[in-house]
């Protein structure tokens, strides 16, 4: 098995299952770098849900994007404030305008 971030009950889990998990807790740049691959893991789970199972694969991408919001020195709460700045000077995705180009 290729060995890859988890959640942080993941262990207790598995050992309430009465097997025994074999862990380490990641460098920072091994967390960094498997963040970004769960992001990478979690947006392909994503694209691939159901309807039924999306919302859930959305929650999961977000607790790996505030980790990542984490790692890089900042918070949900920030990173939020920034979101709602670019919305107001850009915009958001709420009238599903798609570009073509210009004339």
């Amino acid at each position: 098995m290729h060995a890859k971030l988890v959640r942080d009950r993941i262990p207790a889990l598995i050992r309430a299952t009465g097997a025994d998990p074999i862990t380490h807790q990641a460098t920072p740049p091994e967390y960094t770098r498997e963040l970004r691959a769960k992001l990478q893991e979690e947006v392909d789970e994503f694209l691939t849900a159901d309807p039924a199972g999306a919302v859930e694969e959305l929650a999961d991408i977000l607790e790996v994007v505030y980790a990542l919001a984490a790692d890089l020195g900042t918070t949900s709460e920030s990173l939020d404030a920034t979101r709602i700045a670019k919305a107001t000077e850009r915009g958001a995705f709420t009238t599903r305008t798609i570009w073509s180009g210009t004339r």
